[in-house]
């Protein structure tokens, strides 16, 4: 039988401490049902005697009927010249109306001095006192031993000192907190062993910085340790270098120790990567590409041997299979693929083609001669797409460009620049001459395009540019030498379902942008008639 490790996520108080960050409260509760959906134990709303998001937020989420999370209000040991009845502290959680509280204290010795200024044995009245008031009010009491492994290695006696008076006022965990994040995992495995033999009967938590990159590793250790209980954030977001990610520490227990541990609920772990990207997307964040686990390029395969191999057997150079997590396994193209790279994407669209296909040989060979020139597949699918489809004789002309003309004014009367796009294109027999202003020369062409295309595709309406990068290339066939270097343009494009990405290339910036816009706004076209084609995988 697994033994229960309970996830206790803390992105909506811990991860908003992170630059960058900062949820309203209808933020907050989108992710703490996110959250719930996923199957984590404990969500940790804010702190309710800090500020009046949090306080709104857990007036709000009452209202909610949560499937598996309980909901947690995070706040201190009361004030030294309180008692704890009458803390505002102590009283805003108990007026939160949460079944969970979790409060921190001090300990490791010298912040009893010199943060708190109070004899060490008035500290252990804090914590005591406090935790015995709040049983009186709450389902469960957690207590995070605030900066425990400094405290230790410093005095630990008095270290331990703090766990036990917690543990006898009744805490239902104590959480030992490497706050500075610059414990080592092997001493966390070993400090906590220690703890486990001091207080054989308590409850034991894990909550890591990552300030050191051993946060999850440290995590890891103190389960194996024994303890029970772990911290930590989607993402690892958090404060400085952020918080033990709890991205990667799930799937680590589930996965990597012959089924000893369970983190989450039966099949619940498949919807991990959509929980982080779904709380990567509300904190307004851009996924990290290169995540373990539920990054997008976690599982991606470049070099063609690799290519070829993976497609034989995945374990080949995959350390468990993306689906347990809810990833996928993609395939990248670029002047390093084979055609087994090719043959993937082509059956990712629904064609089984055979490695000595001509149309796959004819593929690869411009695949390797476009990226000599600067183009990148890997990055910009869509536009392999295209390119593929028009191999397999599938493509079909929605508009063709006859002219363009952008010009860009500034007078001295003027703040801001002026842009504005002339376009000629002929859908059919029929001719379209329009022209457009926009914020800048690209924005102007978007507009003018689009607005030439509206009444004979209205779908165009649907899709905005959502990301726009330009990089100078280097290398002796492409770059001449500063601004008559040649760039790469990748425009990133969303409608209310998809998100793609196209590339263009030139000594024009301009022309470049011309070229991966073309690209853009021709596949929403062509992903619109997909019904046409083989069935695809997505």
């Amino acid at each position: 039988m697994p033994k229960k490790i309970a996830i206790y996520d803390t992105t909506l108080r811990d991860g908003t401490q992170a630059e960058e960050i900062n949820l309203s409260t209808a933020d907050k509760v989108r992710i703490a049902q996110k959250l719930d959906e996923l199957g984590v134990d404990y969500i940790e709303g804010g702190w309710p005697g800090s500020n009046q998001t949090d306080r709104a937020f857990f007036q709000e989420i009452a209202g909610y009927g949560l499937a598996n999370a309980r909901i947690a209000a995070f706040g201190s040991t009361h004030a030294p010249s309180k008692t704890a009845e009458t803390d505002p502290n102590l009283r805003a959680l108990v007026e939160s109306g949460c079944p969970v509280a979790t409060i921190f204290g001090k300990a490791w010795d010298l912040h009893v001095r010199e943060a708190l200024r109070v004899p060490l044995a008035r500290n252990l009245e804090l914590v005591g006192d406090s935790i015995a008031f709040l049983r009186q009010h709450f389902q469960e009491v957690f207590f995070d031993a605030e900066h425990f492994f400094d405290g230790y290695k410093a005095n630990a006696d008095y270290a331990l000192a703090v766990l036990r008076r917690a543990h006898e006022a009744g805490a239902d965990a104590v959480v030992l907190c490497d706050t500075n994040g610059g414990t080592m995992p092997a001493e966390i495995r070993r400090m906590v062993r220690a703890v486990r033999k001091a207080l054989p009967g308590a409850t034991l938590g894990i909550h890591t910085h990552n300030d050191s990159e051993t946060a999850v590793a440290a995590a890891l250790e103190a389960v194996e340790a024994g303890a029970t209980h772990i911290q930590g954030t989607v993402n690892g977001y958090g404060e400085r270098c952020g918080n033990a990610n709890l991205c990667s520490i799930i799937p680590n227990l589930e996965l990597k120790h012959g089924g000893r541990y369970r983190c989450l609920p039966e099949g619940a772990l498949a919807r991990l990567t959509e929980a982080s990207a779904f709380v990567a997307e509300v904190c307004n964040l851009r996924p990290f590409m290169r995540q373990p686990f539920v990054g997008r390029s976690a599982f991606a395969h470049k070099g063609g041997i690799h290519v070829s191999a993976v497609l034989r057997n995945p374990e080949t150079y995959e350390h468990i299979r993306p689906e347990a997590v809810g990833n996928r396994q993609r395939v990248l193209l670029s002047d390093l693929a084979g055609r087994s790279n090719i043959l993937f994407m082509a059956r990712r669209f629904g064609f089984e083609l055979d490695k000595n296909d001509s149309a796959v040989m004819e593929l690869l060979a411009e695949v390797k001669e476009r990226e000599s020139r600067g183009y990148e597949y890997s990055s910009a699918e869509a536009s392999f797409e295209l390119m593929f489809f028009r191999a397999m004789g599938l493509s079909k002309q929605y508009f063709r460009l006859l002219h363009f003309n952008v010009v860009d004014m500034l007078r001295e009367d003027q703040a801001e620049p002026y842009s504005e796009a002339t376009v000629r294109i002929k859908v059919g027999g029929q001719v379209e001459h329009t022209a457009a202003t926009g914020m800048g020369q690209v924005n102007a062409l978007d507009n003018a395009i689009r607005k030439a295309l509206d009444r004979f595709y209205p779908a165009v309406r649907d899709m905005r540019l959502s990301d726009f990068k330009v990089r100078v290339l280097s290398g002796a066939l492409r770059d001449t030498g500063g601004t008559a270097s040649y760039v790469r343009v990748l425009i990133e494009s969303q409608d209310k379902t998809h998100t793609w990405t196209t590339v263009g290339v030139s000594y024009d910036v301009i022309h470049a942008s011309w070229e991966a816009l073309m690209d853009s706004i021709t596949y929403k076209l062509f992903k619109d008639d997909s019904s046409r084609w083989p069935a695809r995988e997505d």
